[in-house]
């Protein structure tokens, strides 16, 4: 058995590893660094480009509960973030550059798995296909994807926040904490007082932003938005988000007006990237205001906040189950990623885990399902699949709004939740290690840190 898998993000990676370790020969097609994005730095596959943060670990969360559900599921990506890991409170942090280049040596190094660097243009060579291409799909390959499934891609800016140079900062004025004190780890916080936080803001919704390219300008992402953004829906609406004030108490005595976050790049703590502070302000502006804040008078960016667009197909009426192109001959077609609606990090990672092994059911049976409804990963993927509201279809992150949680009580709905996904993920890996190698296990259910 052969698949084809087209891009090397955290998606294709996954389901890479998932197919070699049960015996399938795998060659991941990345056009990096022969072709380049307009926002990849490297060839390493896995590459992140935006946040080095793959957000909450706590199971009680969306997030926290995806990551347990794809514990269960052996997570390629997430056995390397733990041996990458920055220590960041609740989340899980790594440190980019490492993470990226070991999932592209252990995966070059695995003997079932062949990496060509070149962009695909059709499938005609192909018959097992895996694309998980990544909102950076390029321009070609886009136009190949919208013949294919016949509808328009969809799209949607994003953008990346501002790594600053930890020895420019002025300590004297920040502390290094977490809100709560929950976590291991540090952030480095940025404490504004009233005064401080007006000049800063009114300076920020005036300043000069890089325009669109397409005429529709307000097609972010609502998790995602720039903060100027985010800023002009009032001035006290940054307070209620990403500089919210509270938390603090362990660390000063006079709660502040607001308070900017910033997470460690890396273990060395020798930059930091300010959270929420994805921007589409213009370089020279964004030095200028970004430095009213105290602490960052004299601050030297590593990188500046930049604006990208995401692609992603309308996969309601286009994808089984969110993942199987539904008319695709007599080809074997699955997509996987953000390609397909799931927005996030590690919603990216989960969907090329369950893809991987929906092919593998396939090729032995013609025929895959996917875990229970009452799981992240298996919500999420119906989402795909479900007829969009009146809006149209929009990509989604995990969150519990995706889940059934109407019986329980607000006390114990999370908790509720968690066991009854980590049921039905069970009764899935149970279902599914019919159709896996015979030295392929998935873990018990003991043998995850929840």
């Amino acid at each position: 058995m052969k698949v084809d898998i087209i891009g090397g993000g955290l998606a294709g990676v996954e389901a890479a590893s998932i197919l070699s370790s049960n015996g399938v020969k795998v060659t991941i097609w990345e056009m990096r660094p022969k072709k380049m994005t307009g926002i990849h730095k490297t060839g390493d596959l896995a590459e992140i480009v935006c946040s080095n943060s793959l957000k909450s670990m706590d199971p009680l969360t969306s997030k926290g509960l995806l990551k347990a559900e794809m514990r269960r599921l052996n997570s390629f990506v997430l056995k390397i973030a733990a041996e990458t890991r920055v220590p960041a409170g609740r989340s899980l942090n790594v440190v980019r550059e490492k993470f990226s280049r070991m999932i592209t040596e252990e995966l070059s190094n695995d003997p079932n798995i062949k990496i060509k660097r070149e962009e695909v243009l059709d499938l005609a060579a192909f018959e097992n296909i895996i694309i998980a291409t990544g909102p950076l799909t390029s321009p070609s390959f886009s136009s190949f994807i919208q013949t294919l499934t016949g509808a328009d891609s969809l799209y949607f800016y994003d953008a990346v926040s501002p790594v600053i140079r930890t020895d420019t900062i002025d300590m004297s004025q920040t502390f290094w904490g977490l809100r709560y004190g929950k976590g291991e780890g540090k952030l480095l916080n940025f404490p504004m007082d009233e005064a401080q936080y007006s000049a800063f803001y009114d300076e920020l919704i005036n300043a000069g932003t890089v325009p669109l390219n397409d005429v529709d300008e307000k097609l972010f992402f609502e998790a995602c938005l720039p903060v100027e953004e985010i800023a002009s829906r009032g001035k006290d609406s940054l307070c209620f988000g990403p500089l919210r004030p509270v938390g603090f108490r362990d660390y000063i005595e006079k709660r502040p007006h607001a308070v900017v976050q910033a997470r460690p790049e890396n273990n060395l703590y020798d930059a930091v990237e300010l959270i929420g502070f994805q921007t589409r302000l213009k370089f020279e502006e964004q030095k200028r205001v970004l430095r009213m804040i105290p602490g960052l008078q004299s601050a030297k960016f590593l990188r500046y906040g930049i604006m990208h667009r995401n692609t992603y197909i309308n996969s309601p009426g286009i994808l089984q189950n969110g993942i199987k192109l539904i008319d695709s001959g007599k080809k074997r077609i699955f997509f996987a990623g953000q390609l397909t609606g799931v927005e996030g990090y590690i919603e990216s990672a989960a969907s090329g885990i369950i893809a991987g092994l929906a092919m593998l059911q396939d090729l032995q049976k013609g025929e895959f399902i996917i875990p229970g409804e009452n799981t992240m990963t298996g919500a999420l993927l119906r989402y795909l699949s479900s007829p969009p509201g009146k809006s149209g279809f929009k990509p989604m992150s995990a969150n519990f709004g995706l889940l059934d949680g109407s019986a329980y009580s607000k006390k114990t709905r999370r908790k509720r939740q968690f066991e009854r996904s980590m049921g039905e993920i069970g009764e899935y890996t149970a279902e599914i290690s019919k159709f896996t190698h015979s030295g392929f296990k998935f873990p018990r259910m003991d043998d995850i840190i929840t």
